[in-house]
């Protein structure tokens, strides 16, 4: 497991995205504490230190990737709960060949949702994929493969994606925007408040970080604690534990080139 250092929350709990198995993770009592609350010891039943979960996203446009009405997928990191992280904490489960894991588990559905929403815009989808599992999901403690009953190699890799995903489909950034009269513009400009306070309205009232690109639109991190382990535990809205490099106004919030991803 990762090594063991730690501040704030609203509630939901996600399963895994449908898949050809189910997890055997092992069950987490209800009352696990709450990530980054209390400095209990890494367990399979805490995350620690990487306690604050972070579901990312992008906004890309030049290049275009994923469909012209939806944010994609960046990854699920674990961060300390003081804003730093670790990385790459198990180079014996670094993988270079995550499209044939999913497929032999029988996760073809998640994997056609990941080439429509997890898609990279500099080198393969798949070297993205194993990018984002070996530098962060190696780091997430409650899915170590210790944890699980009957462990069947490569499972918790699996698990990781499909949490990600189940994320993400909660966390709908372009419709949150829409509804709030935010929408992909080559001339408007907006302001900052009014970004965030849309976003917060789909995340129990915490805003996202909200990262700028040349003052235009370009990353959002959702930040999470977790109550049990990160595949079936209690996800709960936290406080983001970065500032944003956005102006207060003049923000620019640019169109996609195209509705399919870049190739």
């Amino acid at each position: 497991m990762p090594q063991m250092s730690l501040p704030a929350m609203g509630v939901f709990a996600l399963g895994a995205f449908s898949s050809g198995a189910l997890a055997t993770i092992g069950t987490c009592s209800a009352d696990s504490p709450l990530s980054c609350q209390t400095d209990n010891e890494a367990s399979c039943c805490f995350e620690y230190p990487g306690g604050s979960l972070l579901q990312t996203q992008f906004w890309d446009t030049d290049p275009s990737t994923g469909p012209s009405d939806s944010w994609t997928i960046h990854g699920l990191w674990p961060d300390n709960c003081d804003g730093s992280y670790q990385q790459y904490c198990d180079d014996s489960r670094e993988y270079s060949n995550i499209t044939a894991i999913l497929e032999a588990q029988g996760r073809s559905e998640l994997l056609e949702y990941m080439d429509t929403y997890w898609v990279s815009d500099d080198g393969s989808d798949e070297s993205f994929w194993e990018h984002e599992w070996n530098k962060h999901g190696t780091c997430i403690n409650t899915i170590d493969p210790s944890c699980y009953a009957d462990y069947t190699a490569q499972e918790e890799v699996g698990d990781f994606f499909a949490k990600t995903v189940s994320l993400f489909k909660t966390l709908d950034s372009y419709t949150a925007l829409a509804n709030a009269g935010i929408t992909p513009s080559s001339s408007k400009t907006y302001e900052l408040s009014d970004i965030e306070d849309a976003l917060a309205a789909i995340h129990d009232g915490y805003a996202p970080y909200v990262y700028c690109s040349s003052k235009e639109l370009s990353q959002l991190y959702y930040y999470f604690n977790v109550k049990g382990n990160a595949i079936d535990g209690t996800y709960v809205a936290s406080e983001r534990l970065a500032t944003t490099n956005c102006p207060s106004s003049g923000i620019k919030y640019l169109p996609k080139s195209s509705s399919s991803k870049r190739k």
